[in-house]
């Protein structure tokens, strides 16, 4: 970052984005014990931002802090993973019966969302597991926010960072899965296409089926 937009940001923003990065991407996993030196020596900060920091994050539940002994990354447990991906079916499915029912063309869904699988062709070709992340969770809330329902959407964002996070956990032992997902998500978007929801609903579950839930033995 340019030192001077680095000077724009606040010194605990700054501090809280690093770190929820770091934990987001896998490359804090759960369980990881860090101390405010760390994060302060990693963005040229002081101890005190990171401090308002490592409180933001432990607010949100990525962290829980310790006093004297620092931080410690809270894993993602199975059973709130199947309450994310309880939420998700519910959500996506209600989403698409909602789009199905709609009596003009898609014309203004089916491209946006199969620009959003375009996009993690690439990630998924390099093998960029954190990138492809992001479009994974991009696509998945696309088809909420595609439904029109404002309240669903805020409620669907509020699993971001809990999904990107389980996204990269499953995928990153197998990479060769990347290719896989974007033929899923190719699959899925065909079921919205053709205004299917119950086939859309059975897509979406055997996906996360194969995805996740294989991954925690449920």
């Amino acid at each position: 970052m340019p030192a001077t937009s680095r000077a724009q940001v606040p010194a605990a923003e700054r501090a809280y984005v690093l770190t929820k990065s770091l934990i987001l991407s896998g490359q804090l996993p759960g369980g990881t014990l860090i101390s405010e030196g760390e994060i302060a020596e990693r963005t040229e900060l002081s101890r005190t931002p990171v401090r308002e920091a490592f409180l933001r994050l432990q607010a949100e539940d990525l962290l829980r802090l310790f006093p004297k002994r620092g931080a410690v990354v809270v894993p993602v447990a199975p059973g709130e993973a199947e309450d994310v991906l309880e939420l998700r079916e519910a959500l996506e499915g209600a989403a698409v019966r909602r789009i199905a029912r709609r009596e003009e063309p898609l014309d203004d869904v089916v491209p946006v969302l199969a620009g959003l699988v375009d996009a993690q062709r690439e990630p998924a070709r390099t093998g960029d597991v954190v990138t492809f992340a992001e479009a994974d969770t991009a696509f998945h809330r696309g088809i909420v926010a595609a439904s029109g329902n404002a309240l669903a959407e805020r409620i669907y964002d509020t699993l971001a960072d809990r999904q990107r996070r389980m996204v990269v956990q499953a995928v990153r032992p197998r990479p060769d899965l990347l290719d896989v997902l974007v033929e899923e998500h190719t699959a899925l978007l065909d079921r919205i296409a053709a205004r299917d929801a119950d086939g859309f609903a059975e897509t979406l579950r055997a996906h996360l089926d194969a995805t996740h839930r294989t991954m925690t033995g449920r």
